[in-house]
């Protein structure tokens, strides 16, 4: 969910208004982590699903069938799992795909489950192939064969086991393979929020660590948490503190504007490597396109993170477009920085790049 210095990150390097969670982040969650489907905000649908799920296996006295959750980092895929668990009533063993990576790690998880216990696999499209082999039955027969020796003389021991639920997290569900997809009897895409929603958010967890907020400043963090949750908490966190220090502590929206102009977070939630990459793009290259290695020399950054940290949330903010000639600036783009296209896209060459494509 989830102050020394003016930098968009934290002491461990992470930016702050990346969705990934890191220790502080998730200490923070485990307090204002929501305890039931009543307490959970958004997902609106999922919810109402879920419930429903939920309600009728507590009526068969039954476990509830297997949940994947799919969706971006910071929308609750976590804090869902936990609550399957308590609406259950049912403890919950919490790890992850790349934590798995033998049948022998998934097997000694799975024999030590309880009866209608709650497994919560993180990152599930991660697990190596043979442990994701192992759990097609596991899920289906509530059974895994364990393999004792090796080669010809090796034996398959059956092992029984109680029922259990499986609730499987992704954030790239297409990477999962379709027998393993189809065994889940609920699934669930997780949306981003909406401002309302995040507003909402802010006010619980202002309210839950003790800080005063209006309206209006609510608001202000909302626009820019990039429809995440965590994202927002995090905000809400830094804004608490610049708060104590340059004002009364209490969080208006021109203390929260002003807190996130130190942390160059901008109205839109974009922050120093999205607006360099937008920068690079508009006035070294006049909007594109160009390639992208080209772009992440000019912005002083890996390939990588600007293919899989920056361009993302600008595609999803339509002020970037991959063409199959390069990486394309949009009007709105040129808008956002106050910034006028060259007369080459004016006049409408540049947009066929862009909507041609």
């Amino acid at each position: 969910m989830n102050w020394d210095d003016t930098t968009d990150t934290d002491a461990a390097g992470e930016r702050l208004v990346g969705a990934s969670a890191d220790g502080e982040d998730q200490a923070v969650e485990a307090a204002l982590r929501p305890k039931d489907l009543g307490e959970f905000i958004g997902q609106e649908k999922v919810r109402e699903q879920l419930d429903l799920v939920l309600r009728a296996a507590r009526a068969r006295g039954a476990t509830a069938d297997h949940v994947l959750l799919s969706g971006a980092p910071g929308l609750g895929k976590t804090t869902l799992s936990m609550i399957i668990a308590a609406e259950m009533g049912a403890p919950i063993r919490i790890t992850s795909g790349p934590a798995i990576q033998h049948a022998g790690d998934l097997a000694a998880i799975l024999s030590s489950l309880q009866e209608g216990e709650v497994l919560f696999l993180d990152e599930i499209h991660r697990m190596s192939r043979p442990a994701e082999e192992m759990l097609y039955m596991a899920m289906e027969d509530f059974r895994v064969d364990v393999i004792v020796g090796k080669g010809p003389g090796a034996t398959a021991i059956p092992l029984e086991l109680p029922p259990f639920t499986l609730v499987g997290a992704t954030t790239r569900a297409g990477l999962l393979p379709p027998p393993l997809r189809d065994r889940f009897g609920f699934t669930a895409h997780m949306e981003f929020y909406g401002p309302a929603e995040l507003e909402r958010v802010i006010h619980r967890s202002a309210g839950l660590l003790d800080v005063e907020i209006d309206t209006a400043g609510a608001a202000e963090i909302a626009g820019r948490s990039r429809g995440t949750p965590r994202i927002a908490n995090r905000l809400l966190r830094r804004v608490r503190d610049y708060a104590q220090v340059k004002a009364d502590g209490r969080i208006t929206q021109e203390i929260a504007a002003a807190a996130l102009a130190v942390y160059e977070v901008d109205a839109r939630g974009l922050d120093r490597l999205d607006r360099g990459v937008l920068e690079a793009l508009l006035k070294l290259f006049g909007g594109g396109p160009v390639g992208l290695s080209t772009l992440a020399v000019a912005v002083g950054e890996e390939r990588e993170t600007v293919e899989e940290v920056a361009e993302p949330f600008l595609v999803r903010e339509g002020l970037l477009a991959r063409t199959p000639r390069g990486r394309v600036a949009t009007p709105a783009a040129w808008a956002h920085l106050g910034l006028t296209p060259p007369r080459s896209q004016s006049s409408g060459n540049g947009q066929q790049d862009l909507f041609g494509a």
